[in-house]
């Protein structure tokens, strides 16, 4: 066998066998089924040409007798008739199997037929016709030759008669031997495979992952051994390197764990520290911990980054940290640039420039991490970690140093804003404490002043009667800043340490009544959300104006305030005084108190409407937005 046929065969896969093999068998059946029904057919044509030469005898009889006859009519008719029989011999039947058979003989036998039909016709034919004697003996001759092509044929018929009865013997023979095959490929190529790859897998099964079945062709089943090889393969490396497998995983969790752990804690304590040192050094313990590193710095950034300032250092040698305590911007590794900071690992040479990293080598340390510490585009400072050996940072590592450090980022600038938010909160209160005195006690000492400045004059004038008014004026100008003052007093010692504030307008009622003697009522309708504490201080302080009011113009004997707690929270502050003109111009007192009243309201969105009728006393209303609530 040749390499190219052995190839060839190897190649080929298992469909294509059982396709060539069927295909063998169906075509070896059709040739045996085309060449039996040619057989039948040539049968059944030369035994209907036997039957048309009998017929030809029988014709050839009756005309011998009707030319005894003389009826040259029916002759005639006979000749033509015979004639056709001769012709349709000729060429054959197109409805049925009906023609001479192709052999030698036969077609030998027909020709001299046809020979003797064109002498026979000639001589009949002719005027007179033969006399019955000779008719007879002529039409004997012609039927000899037609017992001579009848004997050919069925000398054919005969031959082709063995030929088929040899042929489905061998048909016979065939149809056992394609079964022969048929079960011989089949166990070839599908039944002994399907043994093997059953073996190899009970073998797997029985836990024997050494197993292995062998491949013993390129088909389909070859592929499928090749498969169950490669997976008993990975099985058994997999088996084997389990245990290293679990180990690895494991480790990998712990170090997961780790990490979360840390950035938790982490978490935790820049939520609960209160200043920028606490936070730097407890978060440079923390960082060097989780790092494994043997110190750790941070660094903070001013905001145009020119400077890295050292805000602490956990095992860094002191007089490293007194050389690093402020480092200009790109003057050493440590101090990123804003535009080109990065987490990086600095390994220190022997042959490292001296002025970059010398005091690093001096100190014993080898290896150097920065990680810059980034609010969003600005640069708050930066991460060191420092190793006295070779170290490099994986990228779940460095994952974890970058979260840690805008954690830090996060911190600080909570701190600022916390810082700035409290400087807000007392820059304000001084704000408001400063209009407060100037609406009242800085222009009752102004009035104050110019009485000051009339009573001297009276007295170089000694006008007794107009010292006496001045020294009335005097002694009212005092008695109203004391009045101004204990208001002050009162308002800014009142609070609201409740979600209700109630118990604060009862108080605050109740201090007015002592120091004016005039009648209060408090009168609540509604359950309403209760007010946030911030809203509750601005509208305390809009009813105490309204109230400081009434008491300085108002000549009341009664105040009433009435609380509305639902749908919104409306809050009316009424008194029976002389009220002033809606369409007139107030006192510059009471100009002062409403533009105070409105500035609050304006910070809690609610809006303060004051109807008065000279006579008829006043009403403030104040009115917040709906559900301006606490839960708002």
């Amino acid at each position: 066998m040749n390499p190219y046929s052995s190839g060839m065969r190897r190649s080929w896969s298992l469909s294509h066998k059982l396709g060539a093999i069927g295909g063998a068998l169906l075509l070896t059946a059709l040739l045996s089924i085309g060449l039996t029904l040619w057989v039948t057919w040539q049968l059944e044509g030369g035994a209907a040409a036997v039957n048309e030469a009998g017929r030809m005898r029988m014709q050839t009889w009756r005309l011998a007798q009707t030319l005894a006859g003389g009826d040259r009519q029916r002759i005639e008719a006979l000749l033509a008739q015979f004639d056709q029989s001769v012709s349709l011999l000729r060429s054959g039947d197109p409805l049925r199997p009906l023609f001479v058979p192709r052999d030698e003989r036969s077609q030998a036998a027909f020709a001299d037929v046809q020979r003797g039909w064109q002498e026979l016709r000639t001589a009949w034919a002719a005027t007179p016709a033969p006399i019955a004697p000779q008719a007879a003996k002529h039409a004997e001759a012609f039927v000899e030759r037609i017992d001579g092509f009848v004997s050919a044929i069925e000398m054919q018929l005969a031959r082709l008669t063995a030929a088929l009865n040899a042929f489905q013997f061998v048909m016979f023979a065939l149809a056992i031997g394609s079964a022969v095959a048929l079960l011989y490929s089949a166990y070839l190529f599908v039944f002994n495979p399907l043994a093997r790859l059953q073996s190899g897998l009970a073998s797997v099964g029985g836990g024997d992952l050494a197993a292995r079945v062998e491949v013993a062709s390129d088909d389909e089943f070859g592929a499928l051994s090749a498969g169950f090889n490669r997976m008993a393969e990975t099985l058994q490396d997999l088996y084997q390197s389990l245990e290293a497998r679990v180990r690895e995983k494991t480790l990998g969790l712990e170090q997961q764990h780790a990490r979360l752990a840390a950035l938790y804690e982490a978490a935790a304590f820049v939520a609960r520290v209160g200043t920028l040192e606490e936070l730097a050094q407890g978060f440079a313990a923390q960082l060097r911990r989780v790092a494994r590193a043997d110190a750790a710095a941070v660094r903070w950034s001013d905001e145009s980054n020119q400077r890295y300032l050292l805000l602490a250092a956990d095992g860094l040698p002191p007089e490293l940290v007194d050389q690093e305590q402020c480092l200009p911007t790109n003057d050493c590794f440590c101090g990123q640039p804003r535009g080109r900071a990065q987490t990086r690992v600095i390994h220190i040479q022997p042959d490292t420039s001296r002025e970059l990293l010398g005091h690093c080598e001096r100190a014993g340390f080898r290896t150097v991490i920065g990680v810059p510490v980034r609010l969003q585009e600005r640069m708050v400072g930066e991460l060191n970690l420092f190793y006295r050996s070779a170290a490099s940072l994986a990228d779940d590592d460095r994952a974890l140093l970058e979260t840690l450090a805008s954690h830090l980022a996060g911190a600080i600038e909570g701190l600022r804003a916390g810082a700035l938010e409290r400087e807000s909160a007392v820059a304000e209160e001084r704000g408001l404490l400063a209009r407060e005195l100037h609406d009242s006690i800085a222009q009752s000492l102004a009035f104050l002043k110019i009485q000051a400045g009339l009573l001297r004059g009276a007295v170089k004038r000694q006008d007794a009667a107009q010292v006496e008014r001045a020294l009335s004026e005097l002694d009212a100008g005092v008695s109203e800043s004391l009045g101004d003052v204990r208001e002050l007093l009162m308002h800014f010692r009142t609070r609201t340490n409740t979600e209700n504030i109630m118990p604060a307008l009862q108080t605050t009622l109740q201090k007015f009544e002592h120091q004016t003697g005039l009648a209060t009522h408090l009168h609540v309708e509604g359950h309403g959300l209760p007010l946030a504490a911030d809203v509750q201080v601005q509208v305390l302080h809009v009813v105490q104006e309204a109230l400081s009011n009434v008491r300085k113009h108002a000549q009341a004997r009664e105040v009433w305030v009435d609380v509305q707690q639902a749908p919104q929270w409306r809050v009316e502050v009424r008194d029976d005084g002389c009220g002033f003109a809606a369409d007139g111009e107030p006192t510059d007192q009471t100009h002062v108190g409403l533009r105070i009243m409105r500035e609050r309201a304006q910070r809690i969105g609610a809006a303060v409407e004051v109807v008065s009728v000279p006579g008829s006393g006043t009403c403030v209303v104040l009115t917040l937005p709906e559900r301006q609530g606490l839960a708002a």
